[in-house]
């Protein structure tokens, strides 16, 4: 082949993180589908297969079947797999094994890793991957040592070990899945709401996993200096906080005031921080207010930090809304925060990720509600679940149909490669063209 036709052929980053998603969700759907993969040894339909698979991959956690009733060693093994995979990334994963048997690592690869992991610049992207890679392995054995003793006592030892390294990997990578089946199908984290070491880990792998790898490096750098962190770090910390604090008060209020203090701290610390985006729930969300559901609802839809294992809007997408905003408000030029301007650029991009989105979660679950002829809220609950790949339910996804099964696994999909990353990979800079047209003021508001 000619030069000119492999140049041609190249794929663009979004292509290749697309594709590499969609092999890695069929590769792990035909191992699913196998009798061995399951307890019963029976063969799981190709629907379902890809379902999980798609859920995994997408660190979601929405299923069809409960992971440890249902699932082999094998099959969780597979399912486990996939979470790690899907929360690193494809191309990190794959440009780990390139490093390990030593090939070289081309300008075209690195610049596919700097889009896959939001990484600031292309001359540091090795070192940073090495960085991503340490950290995963540390805080998902620090947190798999944590739960040891308490998920060894109740399985013994083997099992044990096996259930605390699968749901530390699944809460690091903000995943949701869990092998809790012994205490009931689909019963998530509830045995545990008001166990201090299983909650106190699971909350600190899912903040520390969505808090996003640059704020960490930062963290390392600089330690305690909030003042030397990027601005991007600054918001991302100072977000954390209120996204947890505010919801959490909320929650002690508003949905467990009935509860003795003990529960009641935990299951509001819990709650707080699961929807964004972990998918663990230690309480049943069929018991919540209507208030308490659109609440979730916005905090799955947020998510964690640019460059993390979380999904959703991401946390400084919502902050740039807001301080531009304020700007407008104030009538200033630009928006502004920690005395530095936001670019157009990420105005922009803020907008059309929470159009995309929006409009991508609400239109799912017109389309699932009218299918299955559920009350909209529900189907709402779990397509903003699937959208942000969170993993919480409302107890829907068990019951629907093949098409809005369909339906679930394109949300998960768009929600883990990003809306803007699809959109991208159709659209290149030069179908786009260099026009520029004449400026025409529209009144808004």
């Amino acid at each position: 082949m000619s030069e000119s036709g492999q140049k041609h052929l190249r794929l663009s980053g979004s292509q290749t993180i697309l594709l590499g998603f969609v092999f890695l969700i069929v590769f792990g759907a035909v191992l699913l589908m196998f009798p061995f993969s399951t307890r019963t040894g029976e063969w799981t339909s190709f629907l379902d297969a890809m379902f999980t698979a798609t859920s995994a991959s997408s660190v979601t956690g929405l299923v069809v079947y409960d992971t440890a009733t249902r699932w082999s060693w094998f099959g969780q093994l597979v399912i486990l797999s996939l979470i790690q995979i899907g929360g690193m990334g494809v191309v990190t994963m794959t440009t780990l094994l390139t490093m390990f048997i030593g090939k070289k690592i081309g300008l075209h690869a690195r610049a596919t890793l700097q889009e896959a992991v939001s990484a600031p610049n292309l001359g540091e992207i090795m070192k940073y991957t090495r960085f991503i890679c340490t950290g995963t392995v540390i805080f998902e054995l620090a947190g798999a040592a944590a739960m040891s003793p308490v998920f060894i006592q109740e399985h013994g030892v083997l099992k044990g070990i096996w259930v605390s390294l699968f749901t530390s990997v699944s809460a690091f990578c903000n995943a949701g899945f869990d092998l809790n089946g012994s205490h009931g199908a689909f019963s998530s984290m509830v045995p545990y709401m008001d166990n201090p070491v299983i909650v106190i880990t699971l909350v600190f792998l899912i903040l520390t996993g969505g808090l996003g790898f640059l704020t960490w490096m930062d963290i390392k750098r600089y330690g305690l200096k909030f003042y030397k962190y990027s601005t991007q770090s600054k918001i991302i910390i100072v977000m954390e906080i209120i996204l947890v604090v505010v919801p959490m008060v909320y929650l002690w209020f508003g949905e467990y005031s009935e509860l003795p203090f003990g529960q009641r701290f935990f299951a509001s610390l819990f709650q707080a921080v699961t929807p964004r985006t972990a998918g663990f729930n230690t309480t049943d969300y069929n018991d919540f207010s209507g208030t308490g559901i659109v609440m979730t609802i916005i905090l799955m839809l947020i998510g964690g930090a640019p460059g993390s294992t979380a999904g959703g809007m991401k946390i400084t997408t919502i902050a740039v809304l807001f301080f531009t905003m304020i700007a407008f408000f104030k009538r200033e030029k630009s928006p502004a925060v920690f005395k530095r301007r936001i670019t157009n650029e990420a105005v922009t991009g803020a907008v059309a990720v929470f159009m995309l989105d929006l409009i991508i979660t609400v239109f799912g679950a017109m389309a699932i509600s009218k299918i299955e002829n559920i009350a909209f809220l529900k189907t709402l609950f779990e397509s903003a679940s699937a959208v942000a790949t969170v993993g919480l339910t409302m107890g829907i996804t068990t019951q629907i149909g093949s098409i809005s099964k369909i339906i679930l696994m394109i949300l998960m999909y768009t929600g883990r490669v990003g809306g803007l990353t699809l959109v991208f990979a159709a659209v290149t800079r030069k179908s786009l063209g260099n026009r520029q047209y004449p400026a025409d003021n529209i009144a808004v508001g």
